[in-house]
């Protein structure tokens, strides 16, 4: 019944009073499935009532709703709404979701996964409660126990309340307690029990914490020397366990030459357990694992002695230092539990009386999984979930027969301390996969010389212990790490994640300089977290530890490289590419791709994103991975991901030297100059004149002085690279290649292919092309006929790098199409036939030298200052704009009168939509201010529904920012759009958004209360360009519209200042 529950709750919640933070997380999960129809409105209102008790305006209490049946709906994360008036809002509007089965189980591992996170706005890391509330109707179809345990070790509290058709056992199962299990006969009746689930949620404090991030006491600096060995203790205070145990350990070997190689090792370990064994962390649980295989059986008194003079050292006791041993050989024996004493002096008598096990084989992975399942628990006495140092040393003898690389990842995720010490018969690779961190994998000869080495150390207390190694790094990275999760990479998946680690914790991160992000991909890719969701790196290191595998097939790398272009290697993602911060991307491939990788890689790289490619030799992909790789010398591979420790030094040393030399120093003076040459049946009789001319252009060029690159590439059905840029360095041999060019013959004619393969394999860094480093990118194509196929895509693909395309044809060939080729028509030049080709060498050559670095890549550029830009305006003509739509059009007109209108000036477009789009004026319509305002007094609302802003997106894409309707984008002039919109979108608007924003267009989204923020902020070239005004009659006051209204004053293309100027 009801009334007993409610004395448990007060005694449950009194065990958990202490001083705690203000402010709890607070998340609702709603049952939505078509059992709960009826109770539906019932579970909303009492979702309003708790709200209404919560502290949200003042930034106490954060609130959260997810609705599930088959799977679950985010309705709002933490982070979405800031004050409870939002928050009612929100709820008073929400639909039953409907559907089948209930799958309770995977609706609490998303919530893990997905909400209770810090990029959802979860402060677990910062110790704020975290309390999930669950309204269920119903039996849940899937398993809910491991989900449920995985969201307790978070330290989430869960409070599940259910109906007399709901399963109690279940949701005692799920809920934080038994007695937190609340039930009433139906949802209706929700108010009665409202009152004790709200004293409850009143009463929750921070002493139940998250696994991870608990804090030791103070360590402080102290130095000695030790013979020559100046000996320190790095002071730390306030750190997180996790944190302080990840600084790089150096044993003092390298310094310490003359001593015997055995009492080195035991100098630095000895040292390590000085700091952790002595330092004031008040306490820790220790379980010591030994191999009692038959190899290890003269060597096992060794061992002993070991353990019982470290545990000498402990402060033992219930509350303090907590000791467990267990000891392993085919499996393993708990000696004594971290509970079962709690003197010293009972657990060294216990050590003392200990006896050899013997057996084989060593099952070293399963010892280290019994130990995490049995020993590493409430039960068994540890204190992990209390916050408690959690640590495991392992004393091995020899090689594991079984794996260890799960059970050893799984001991990790758990947040617990593993330091693996061997002989010279252990297999030191493996150590270093068990341990913490490969640096904590130590080594002796024999385990009898522990005694000897032991006696030395008395006065050695610390040996450049938890010191960080410091190098000098460029002034910052954006990381993103591309994880193949397929079914193929299940068994690597651990070493992966853990690669991951070791390269984060090189990097600077904490001090803003460098980012990270991490995808994991399969069939679909899926973010972990993105550039800017952490700026810490132990809050990296904690998500990265708890990756799960993802599974699925097949392995699309092509997607996923495409969706990194599009959605994480963006502003809105955090990443600083406009700024000039590098661009890296790791990927671990464990495969070949299914789709193709030419054309995403390929648009990576015209990015600038330095692409490191890592594989396995069982792969098979080797050349897939060298045409990912911005250089083939940067596709790396390794026999199996375990071996991935091997190259971390050789990435490490590749990357700070391509991002240095990637953003360093002033561009080379020179030009890459590439010629296509048709080759096909038409053009045979006219070949060596081709050749000739070839020839006779780089004669003029300064190619051995290396300011000057030359490629061939000639052409019919397909194309085919005589030599690429980087293939000769002298003039000469250029010229002696050329010469003995032979014509390919082939039909049809494929120009357009030609030009794809271009842009994809030659004007490329891999390929010599030096476009990144600003040096200006020339095509000269001689062409003897029509296109079989379609030039424009290809050909605008090629402007868009800005590549300076000449186009040269004779007679047969299709003059308008050479036109749409060139970079602009006047550089479309003809002859007769191509023997007549040296009357145009004299106009082809003063082109190129004239060839600048004005025409620039889309991206990575600065401009100068522009004095002219190109601004289209979209305004919502749908049914819901009919009464603001004057004020719109106030709004365009005054924007207008503060421009600079002119054919070389500002150019602007007016576009209106609703289900289809409509231009009213393009961007070389009119050449006046005065033309342009009377044209927008004078514009009518169109009406319609629905509204398709995805659409008219793509439309004024498509249609406005061209060439040919007046945009001047591939001359480098700023691109604008500003939307005017009034409802959320009835069509889907990322894709067209994204295609935008990699033109560099950038989209300022203003809208009303009637708008989706969060989609104007997908629109908008960064979320904080996402504006919003109560309606559009309101004056556009907002701060940031001010950017709308100034002059340019800016260097940047699409720059604008901190105070929101242009």
């Amino acid at each position: 019944g009801r009334m007993q529950i409610v004395p448990y709750l007060r005694c449950f919640f009194t065990k958990f009073r202490s001083a705690s933070p203000v402010g709890r997380d607070v998340v609702f999960l709603l049952d939505g499935s078509d059992g709960t129809r009826s109770g539906f409105p019932a579970m909303r209102d009492f979702v309003q009532r708790v709200v209404e008790t919560l502290s949200v305006d003042d930034n106490k209490d954060r609130v959260s709703v997810v609705q599930y049946s088959r799977d679950p709906a985010v309705q709002f994360y933490l982070n979405t709404y800031t004050t409870k008036g939002e928050i009612l809002d929100t709820v008073r509007g929400l639909r039953h979701k409907g559907g089948r089965p209930l799958n309770t189980g995977a609706a609490l591992q998303y919530l893990r996964d997905n909400v209770f996170t810090a990029s959802a706005g979860s402060r677990r890391l910062e110790g704020v409660p975290q309390v999930l509330i669950l309204l269920c109707g119903g039996k849940s179809f899937d398993s809910v126990d491991a989900p449920a345990s995985a969201l307790k070790q978070l330290g989430v509290l869960i409070f599940a309340i259910g109906t007399r058709s709901s399963d109690s056992r279940e949701l005692q199962n799920i809920s934080h307690d038994p007695s937190t299990a609340l039930s009433v006969s139906e949802f209706t009746d929700l108010p009665s029990v409202q009152q004790q689930l709200q004293s409850s949620v009143e009463a929750v404090v921070i002493d139940v914490t998250p696994e991870s991030p608990t804090v030791l006491g103070m360590l402080t600096t102290k130095e000695m020397k030790c013979d020559t060995c100046l000996v320190s203790m790095c002071a730390f205070k306030d750190r997180r366990w996790h944190d302080f145990l990840l600084l790089k350990i150096e044993v003092e070997s390298a310094r310490c030459s003359h001593r015997k190689t055995k009492r080195t090792f035991f100098k630095g370990f000895t040292s390590l357990s000085s700091c952790l064994f002595s330092v004031d962390s008040a306490k820790k649980d220790i379980v010591f694992l030994l191999d009692g295989s038959d190899g290890t059986r003269n060597g096992f008194p060794a061992m002993l002695d070991f353990v019982e003079r470290v545990v000498e050292k402990l402060n033992v006791g219930e509350n303090n230092d907590r000791v467990s041993v267990v000891q392993y050989g085919r499996d393993a024996e708990v000696h004594f539990y971290l509970n079962t004493y709690t003197t010293r002096e009972d657990i060294v008598d216990s050590v003392r009386g200990l006896r050899h096990r013997g057996g084989r084989p060593l099952n070293t992975g399963a010892a280290l999984q019994y130990v995490r399942d049995n020993v590493f628990t409430n039960s068994s006495g540890s204190r992990r979930l209390q916050g408690v140092p959690q640590m495991l040393i392992l004393l091995n003898g020899g090689r594991s027969f079984d794996n260890v690389d799960t059970p050893a990842s799984a001991l990790k995720q758990q947040g617990i301390f593993v330091i693996g010490i061997g002989t010279r018969s252990s297999d030191i690779r493996e150590l270093q996969k068990i341990s913490y961190d490969p640096s904590l994998a130590l080594s002796v000869s024999e385990f009898t010389d522990l005694p000897g080495i032991q006696e030395q150390l008395s006065s050695l207390k610390m040996s450049q212990i938890f010191c960080p190694l410091v190098e000098k790094k460029p002034v910052g990275r954006d990381v993103v790490f591309l994880l193949d999760g397929s079914d193929g990479t299940r068994s690597g998946f651990p070493a992966m994640r853990d690669f991951v680690q070791r390269v984060v914790e090189t990097l600077s991160v904490d001090d803003n300089k460098d980012r990270v992000s991490v995808v994991q991909y399969s069939r679909d890719p899926a973010v972990q977290f993105y550039l800017n969701t952490y700026t810490t790196k132990g809050e990296i290191l904690d998500t990265v530890r708890g990756l799960r595998h993802k599974g699925g097939r097949p392995l699309n790398t092509g997607a996923a490289l495409q969706y990194l272009r599009d959605n994480v290697f963006t502003a809105s993602a955090g990443s600083r590419r406009l700024e000039g911060v590098p661009q890296v991307l790791i990927l671990l491939c464990g495969g070949k791709s299914f789709d193709s990788v030419d054309a995403p890689a390929s648009a990576l790289k015209q990015l600038g994103v330095l692409i490191f490619a890592i594989g396995t030799r069982s792969s098979d992909s080797r050349e897939e991975l060298q045409k990912i790789s911005y250089d083939p010398s940067l596709a790396l591979s390794v026999s199996e991901f375990t071996d991935l420790p091997g190259i971390q030094e050789q990435l490490s040393s590749a990357m700070n030297t391509v991002v240095v030399r990637a953003t360093s120093g002033q561009p080379p003076v020179g030009r890459d100059v590439v010629f296509l040459l048709d080759g096909s049946d038409g053009t045979r009789s006219g070949f060596p004149a081709m050749r000739d001319f070839v020839q006779r252009v780089v004669e003029t060029l300064s190619v051995d002085d290396n300011k000057d690159r030359v490629s061939v590439v000639q052409y019919s059905r397909d194309p085919a690279v005589q030599f690429y840029l980087n293939t000769y360095t002298t003039k000469g041999e250029i010229l002696d290649t050329v010469r003995g060019l032979r014509h390919k013959g082939g039909r049809p004619l494929n120009t357009g292919a030609a030009l794809q393969y271009l842009r994809d394999n030659v004007f490329t860094a891999s390929a010599g092309s030096r476009r990144l480093e600003g040096v200006p990118q020339v095509l000269i194509l001689l062409c003897g006929g029509k296109s079989f196929d379609s030039v424009d895509a290809p050909a605008s693909a090629l402007k868009q790098l800005g590549v300076l395309i000449f186009a040269i044809g004779t007679r047969s060939s299709d003059s308008r199409e050479l036109q749409n080729i060139s970079h602009d028509p006047s550089t479309a030049l003809s002859v007769s036939e191509f023997t007549d080709l040296p009357s145009v060498q004299q106009q082809l050559q003063s082109s190129v030298e004239a060839v600048v670095i004005d025409v620039t890549p889309e991206s990575p550029t600065v401009l100068v200052d522009s004095a002219k830009k190109d601004i289209v305006f979209l305004l919502d003509g749908s049914d819901g704009t009919r009464n603001g739509f004057p004020a719109m059009l106030d709004f365009v007109e005054r924007v207008v009168e503060k421009l600079n209108v002119g054919e070389n000036n500002d150019r602007v477009s007016v576009v209106q939509y609703g289900r289809d789009a409509e231009v009213h004026f393009y961007l070389n319509t009119y050449t006046t201010r005065e033309d342009i305002v009377d044209s927008v007094r004078g514009l009518r609302h169109r009406g319609g529904r629905p509204l398709n802003t995805g659409a008219a997106l793509q439309y004024v894409r498509d249609n406005v920012f061209t060439n040919s309707s007046g945009s001047r984008r591939l001359q480098g002039v700023p691109q604008m759009l500003i939307l005017l919109n009034g409802g959320r979108s009835f069509d889907n608007v990322d894709t067209p958004a994204s295609a935008l924003k990699q033109q560099g267009i950038f989209v300022i989204g203003i809208g009303t209360r009637s708008s989706d923020i969060r989609e104007l902020q997908k629109i908008s070239y960064d979320p904080s360009l996402a504006l919003s005004v109560s309606e559009f009659t309101d004056p556009p006051r907002h701060p940031r519209t001010a950017l709308l209204c100034n002059e340019h004053s800016g260097s940047e293309g699409h720059a604008h200042d901190t105070n929101g100027n242009w």
